[in-house]
Formats: structure tokens, C-alpha cells, sequence
């Protein structure tokens, strides 16, 4: 059995196909983890959501903006705007069955034997590994019941709160919850999200810092498998490996042979849109 994670893979079903193909993927024994935003802005997103929700157990995936955003479209509360691509998704005839599918995806897995974390976006540097599994819980367990999942995502689009409180209401708790995993890039030092600015130059600013150069003990010990930064691009260190290398953009698309220890090397595998 052998794992692999692939970053963000916004509908382009075509690299992901073929990536698969040069591994020789073995859909009764491999498993493929996907770090969020399946669908989106590229040409296939039906195509992709059906070919990984046939994969069943070999395929773990967590729960992007672009997919949350599908959801908001199917049930009804958001209309596409210019640039969505999912029109076909919306209007086929297994789109509530694909729905289903999507919202009882979490926001976050932790494989303890394997030493990783797979999120979209990254774990908010104010929570321990464990407060940020029991917010991620929390959501998950209102996204997996359908009346629920529509009534917060009616709610959901909302740049406030920025910081984390443990005073906050439960919608504003949920809100936030879903910002940091599925949105957040920078944050300040006082632990503000700033979810404006998508750029990454390298350099550090006061208010504007990426939210794995703040210090979190409670991932020590961890790889935090994650994507949604397509500026950032590929990062592939014993603590981080960021695989959204811009495929949708006209990049490549990169896959990832994840070792069985931490500290063995990553084999990348990319192939181009």
C-alpha cells in the first residue's frame, strides 16, 4: 500500500489522470489524499468529482473553499459567478448524490503512525493540534446533516471574526473555524486571519505574516500536508509540504509519495496542465 497526496485540483481532471497513471495507482491498495479545492475554475470538475468518489476509502480528502463554494451553488444560496467552471456539477443529475459526497468530507485528518496533518489552507497558530480536530469536528458534524449544512452555509460568507475567542457565538465560532482551514494564508501577531492578500513575496511583515512562521508546538512531531497557496507553490520541508503548484493557472499539477516515516524524503511527481 502506498500513499500519495496531490495538491489543489480545481477541475483539471486530465494531469490528475495521468499523474495516476504514471504511479500505476492501485485503487484496491493505494490511497490518494487531497488537500481541498477538487473543483473549480478548471474544465473537469464533474469528471473529477466522480472519479474520486468512485476511488470510495482510497481516496481521503479534506474540504476546500472552492468546494464549499460548490455546495453554496447546488443547494441553491450563491449563483456562479463569472469565473466558476461548475455549471455542469450543478445541473447533472447526481449533483445532490455528489453534494453529499462533499459535505461529509472533514476539514482536517491526522494520521498519528504516519506523522502528518492534511488540510486546504493550515492550522490557525493559536490552536493545539487537538482544539483545532474538535472545531473541525464541530463543523464536519453540522455539515454531514443537510438541513444544518445549508442553514450555516447561508451564513458562512463573512470575512468576521477575524480572531480566534473562546467567547465567540457558535455561528461566529463555526464561521471562523471554516476561514482558518479553508481560507487562511497570513495572520498577525496578535492572531488576526488576514484573508485580503493572497501574494507571498518571502518577506516577513508586522501584520502580514504566513501562518507556518508562527510557532505551534503541538505540531511537532508532524508534516502538515497543505495547498490553496498557488503563489507560495511547493514547499517540501520535514515540517511542511504545500502541494498547490498552480496547475489551474497554466502550472503544473504535483503529486506526492508520502513516506511511511516523516523523515524519509518526499517523491514529487508533476505533470503539467
Amino acid at each position: 500500500m502506498t500513499i500519495y497526496a496531490v495538491g489543489d485540483i480545481q477541475g483539471c481532471y486530465d494531469p490528475l489522470a495521468k499523474l495516476l497513471d504514471r504511479v500505476n495507482f492501485d485503487t484496491n491498495q493505494d490511497t490518494l489524499l487531497c488537500v481541498g479545492d477538487l473543483v473549480n475554475r478548471g474544465p473537469k470538475s464533474l469528471e473529477t468529482l466522480r472519479l474520486l468518489k468512485s476511488l470510495k476509502n482510497q481516496c481521503v480528502t479534506v474540504l476546500g473553499n472552492h468546494d464549499i463554494h460548490l455546495l453554496s451553488m447546488i443547494y441553491g444560496l450563491r449563483s456562479p459567478k463569472h469565473n466558476d467552471t461548475v455549471s455542469n456539477v450543478i445541473n447533472a443529475h447526481d449533483s445532490i448524490e455528489l453534494a453529499t459526497w462533499i459535505r461529509n468530507q472533514p476539514l482536517v485528518v491526522v494520521n498519528d503512525k504516519m506523522g502528518f496533518v492534511l488540510c486546504h489552507a493550515g492550522i490557525y497558530p493559536w490552536w493545539t493540534l487537538s482544539q483545532a480536530q474538535k472545531q473541525a469536528d464541530e463543523v464536519h458534524n453540522v455539515f454531514k446533516n443537510e438541513t444544518k449544512c445549508i442553514r450555516f452555509l447561508s451564513k458562512i460568507y463573512s470575512n468576521s471574526p477575524s480572531k480566534w475567542s473562546s467567547e465567540l457565538g457558535k455561528t461566529q465560532r463555526r464561521r471562523f473555524t471554516v476561514n482558518a482551514f479553508t481560507r487562511m494564508r497570513f495572520c498577525s501577531p496578535k492572531g488576526h486571519l488576514n484573508l485580503i492578500e493572497s501574494g507571498y513575496s518571502g518577506k516577513l511583515r508586522k501584520n502580514r505574516i504566513p501562518w507556518f512562521h508562527i510557532k505551534n508546538s503541538s505540531l511537532d512531531g508532524y508534516r502538515v500536508i497543505f495547498g490553496h497557496w498557488s503563489a507560495l507553490g511547493l514547499v517540501n520541508t520535514p515540517q511542511l509540504l504545500a502541494l498547490d503548484t498552480g496547475c489551474v493557472w497554466g502550472r503544473d499539477m504535483t503529486l506526492a509519495r508520502i513516506p511511511k516515516k516523516k523523515e524519509k524524503s518526499v517523491t514529487l511527481y508533476t505533470q503539467s496542465a
